[in-house]
């Protein structure tokens, strides 16, 4: 699908994989609404690139409905989604203290999980009512899970089951959305260069790249950006799950 004049969301846009993401298609000639809980990143994104901030709450149905409202909105209507909203927690099934907390494991999942299929729902219903684009399609929404969906390490109950449902996901609604020209696909990154790896001391990001078959360093999220760029601008690409990670295979801990 053409990337340029296309209205797309970034969620998550204000930093990391997300920022790259609008960055990137921005470059490509999208108009790029970033919806960041954080305002001030989302503001500070969507400035630098020309596009719009909009700050919420994927998990809440209004913010997520206003945000897609808006970008609906723009050029010829809402054609692109890019959900890279999430969080990750550490903690054991049965830790030194007991059971993991339900709490801690249900926040995780409602907006990892829950969060993603919020977007992509209501973000369905809007691309849905566009205009079909030369036989290509309606629009392309681009889920990001994880590695640990596939190798999850101890301490990442939560963080995995999530990723999991959204590679899940990936082909039955690629399936029912193919009637209304959406694709759905889904990339699977391995450990990247992020502000949370970021802040890490170099040692211990020296540590985790040598994990790393090859390259071996930590994925940037440029690389990631270019492989949303693939997924939206390759037609025939649809129902997939890409892993992104250097030919890593994450070991227990």
């Amino acid at each position: 699908m053409k990337i340029s004049g296309s209205s797309a969301l970034v969620t998550g846009g204000g930093s990391g994989l997300g920022e790259a993401t609008a960055r990137l298609l921005a470059a490509e000639g999208a108009i790029v609404h970033v919806f960041d809980r954080d305002a001030a990143g989302a503001e500070r994104v969507a400035a630098e690139i020309g596009g719009v901030a909009i700050a919420g709450d994927v998990t809440s149905e209004t913010d997520a409905s206003a945000a897609l409202d808006t970008a609906a909105a723009a050029g010829n209507g809402l054609r692109i989604l890019v959900n890279c909203a999430g969080i990750g927690t550490a903690a054991r099934l049965l830790g030194r203290d007991g059971p993991m907390p339900l709490d801690a494991f249900e926040r995780v999942i409602r907006v990892n999980l829950v969060g993603t299929f919020n977007m992509m729902r209501l973000a369905a219903a809007r691309i849905a009512e566009t205009a079909e684009l030369e036989g290509l399609g309606r629009g392309v929404i681009v889920n990001t899970a994880s590695v640990a969906a596939f190798e999850g390490q101890i301490g990442q109950i939560a963080y995995s089951a999530s990723k999991g449902g959204i590679v899940s996901m990936a082909l039955p609604a690629a399936r029912e959305l193919a009637r209304f020209g959406i694709r759905v696909n889904t990339i699977a990154p391995g450990l990247f260069r992020t502000p949370l790896l970021a802040g890490l001391p170099q040692e211990a990001q020296d540590s985790l790249a040598a994990a790393i078959p090859g390259p071996a360093r930590l994925g940037t999220p440029e690389e990631f950006a270019d492989t949303v760029r693939y997924l939206v601008a390759n037609p025939y690409v649809n129902g997939e799950v890409i892993r992104l990670d250097g030919a890593l295979r994450m070991q227990p801990r």
